[in-house]
């Protein structure tokens, strides 16, 4: 009986490790960053690249934890979190606080060993999504606008441990990303706003699901995709895209754009969930595409 009760909770226990640390969130955001390290680097270093992902992992799985810790009376209301470890009461806040604390030490330290910059932008990460985007989300709608900088954060990461820079390359990659989140997030703020508004955060910039909401959406697309093709142009320092790679880039952003129109047309949770995947695969195709572009030419 003994062997039946530990096999049944170690997948309890894992389960509840990808949850406070949002390990699917985490993996995206390590891949832009080793797509931005990819971008940036002139020949791969395999311990840098390894290094950069755990630090990454770490720092997106501190972030995570801490704002469960502060958010776990609010998650306990809301369908999509009541089954959080903290707000279901599988791990204590102290346990919480313990892997938060361990992960930003980690995350920091790891990137402090490739280089000084790299660090800085990691603790800038989780000081802004801990201490400001936080617990800005139940006061304001502009909490997206705080969120989206620690989001940008790690497509222009991976270019700053590759180069120990910071210059017009690894802003650009910040400005694409930090544009894309917008009708990412005001997609996911549509298609969850009843949940959301049982834990009082109000996630869409005019606080409902309007047409002001949907005209801001189609927006925020639209200078995603111009700041996705300004490399083709070649005033973005040593980061270039081929006129192909441009046109292919394009081409996606304007998929987007249709299910963005679309959300405008249609006001329903099912457009603003489809753009909420279509988001999903356009950033990550667009960062493929960087990188082919990148080691083909």
């Amino acid at each position: 009986m003994g062997n039946t009760k530990t096999s049944l909770a170690t997948p309890s226990v894992v389960s509840d490790f990808k949850e406070i640390t949002k390990m699917r969130l985490a993996l995206s955001v390590v891949f832009s960053s080793v797509a931005g390290y990819l971008l940036g680097v002139d020949t791969v270093n395999y311990k840098t690249l390894i290094l950069l992902a755990l630090g990454g992992y770490f720092m997106v799985g501190a972030s995570n934890a801490f704002n469960q810790i502060i958010e776990k009376d609010l998650d306990a209301l809301m369908h999509r979190t009541k089954n959080r470890p903290v707000p279901a009461g599988r791990l204590s806040v102290t346990s919480a606080f313990v892997i938060a604390s361990v992960f930003t030490l980690l995350g920091i330290v790891i990137l402090y060993t490739i280089n000084k910059q790299t660090a800085m932008f990691g603790a800038i990460s989780i000081f802004l999504y801990t201490c400001v985007y936080t617990p800005l989300k139940t006061k304001t709608p502009l909490a997206v606008f705080v969120g989206a900088i620690p989001g940008a954060i790690p497509f222009m990461l991976g270019w700053v441990a590759a180069t120990d820079n910071f210059g017009i390359e690894p802003g650009t990659l910040f400005a694409l990303q930090f544009f894309w989140q917008f009708p990412h997030f005001w997609a996911i703020g549509w298609f969850l706003y009843d949940d959301y508004k049982r834990g009082g955060f109000y996630m869409l910039p005019t606080g409902k699901q309007d047409k002001g909401t949907a005209v801001q959406v189609v927006m925020y697309t639209i200078w995603t995709i111009i700041i996705s093709v300004l490399p083709v142009f070649g005033f973005t320092g040593t980061l270039h895209l081929s006129v192909v790679a441009a046109v292919v880039v394009f081409i996606l952003g304007l998929v987007m754009l249709n299910y963005a129109i679309r959300l405008f047309k249609d006001m329903t949770v099912k457009a603003a969930r489809v753009l909420m995947l279509v988001s999903v695969l356009y950033i990550t195709l667009v960062q493929i595409v960087y990188v082919i572009d990148k080691f083909i030419r």
